[in-house]
C-alpha cells in the first residue's frame, strides 16, 4: 500500500522542510510561510491524493493496524474498518484535504488547520513504531508552529480592538 517511493520522498521532503520551518520561524517570518506550504503539501498530496489511489487500486487499509503497539488496536481496526473502508477512508480524504487547505489559508483558518494537523497526528503513535517515532519527529514542530501563528495573528490586532488595516492605523500621517 505505502510502498510508492514517490510518495516516501515527499513524506521526507515534507518532514524536512517543517521542521526547517519551524527553525526558520524562530527568527523569520518565511519559516511560517515553508512550514503551511510544507504540511499542506504533506496533508492534501501525501495524504488525500494517497488515499485516492490506494482506493483506486482497491486496497481496504486491513493490515494498517497489524503492527500496532496493542492488540485491541489491531483488532479494532480489523473489526471496523476493512468492511467500511471506503466510506471511512473517504472521510479521511475529506480531512486530510481540509486540513491541507486550511494550513495554507492564512489567519485564523491556518491555525485551525494545524490544530487538525495535530489532532490527527497525537492518537497516530497507536499504529506501530514507525508512526510513533514520526509523531515524536513531527509533533514538536508542529506544535511550535502553531504558536508562532497564534502570536503572529495576536500582534496583527491593535490594543483597542481595531483592525489595524480597517482602523486607517496603517497609512502614513501627513
Amino acid at each position: 500500500m505505502q510502498n510508492y517511493v514517490f510518495f516516501i520522498a515527499l513524506w521526507l521532503v515534507c518532514v524536512v522542510a517543517t521542521i526547517s520551518g519551524a527553525l526558520l520561524a524562530l527568527r523569520w517570518e518565511v519559516g511560517l510561510y515553508v512550514g503551511r506550504i510544507a504540511v499542506g503539501v504533506l496533508f492534501v498530496v501525501g495524504g488525500a491524493l494517497l488515499h485516492v489511489i490506494n482506493l483506486a487500486r482497491g486496497d481496504d487499509y486491513a493490515g494498517f493496524a497489524d503492527p500496532a503497539h496493542f492488540d485491541w488496536v489491531t483488532r479494532a481496526w480489523r473489526a471496523v474498518v476493512p468492511p467500511n473502508h471506503v466510506l471511512l477512508i473517504c472521510l479521511l480524504i475529506a480531512f486530510e484535504a481540509a486540513a491541507g487547505i486550511l494550513v495554507v489559508a492564512g489567519g485564523r483558518w491556518t491555525r485551525l488547520g494545524y490544530l487538525a494537523v495535530i489532532a490527527f497526528h497525537v492518537p497516530l503513535w497507536l499504529f506501530g513504531w514507525y508512526e510513533t517515532v514520526y509523531v515524536l519527529i513531527m509533533l514538536p514542530p508542529l506544535v511550535f508552529l502553531l504558536r508562532q501563528e497564534v502570536r503572529r495573528g495576536h500582534a496583527g490586532h491593535r490594543a483597542d480592538g481595531a483592525h489595524p488595516l480597517r482602523s486607517g492605523a496603517h497609512r502614513p500621517q501627513r
